[in-house]
């Protein structure tokens, strides 16, 4: 079994990214388990917190990242960079000797958005960051869903079969390289 943890950075309620997310989990070929998680709950990083105790969403995001191969984040585009929120919670998960659980770890990125780029911008922006956590980027595929409210429903299904084609093809991909170690 090849488990990845799948996070998406949106707060959103209806939140394309964590729809993409979802289908993601239940796209995903016989033998991957996605462990689809959201950010909520997780506080701005403050140093004092941390000392007083680990928050719980954070810990929660920490034992899922352990647990896992690999590691999908499902990034929203905030002004063509990376959610404020999302990097948030990353700092959150990395800090301290936690930063151990990204070393070498298999990390693919994926996202959403109601404009025509769909997420270049935010997926290029978090690759500095992956680079200084020491993850290992999957390269082989790429998927930036752009125009998301014509391929999702109201309820949050993607609808669009194209796009479904796509993401169970890097989903795929991505478990197929991290299960062969070529991640």
């Amino acid at each position: 079994m090849t488990r990845i943890l799948g996070i998406s950075g949106s707060l959103r309620r209806e939140s394309f990214n964590t729809s993409l997310l979802n289908a993601a989990a239940v796209l995903a070929p016989e033998g991957v388990e996605i462990d689809a998680r959201t950010i909520h709950g997780v506080p701005l990083y403050d140093a004092d917190v941390e000392r007083a105790g680990i928050p719980e969403a954070v810990a929660a995001l920490r034992d899922g990242l352990e647990a896992a191969d690999g590691l999908l984040l499902v990034t929203p585009e905030y002004n063509n960079s990376m959610p404020g929120v999302f990097k948030n919670a990353i700092d959150w998960m990395s800090s301290g000797p936690a930063a151990a659980l990204f070393k070498g770890k298999p990390v693919a990125l994926i996202g959403a958005s109601p404009g025509p780029f769909g997420t270049t911008q935010a997926q290029t922006n978090w690759l500095p960051v992956l680079r200084t956590l020491g993850m290992s980027p999957w390269f082989e595929g790429r998927l930036m869903v752009s125009r998301a409210r014509e391929v999702f429903d109201d309820n949050g299904a993607l609808t669009d079969a194209r796009t479904r084609e796509k993401l169970a093809e890097f989903v795929a991909g991505f478990a197929g390289a991290i299960s062969r170690g070529k991640v």
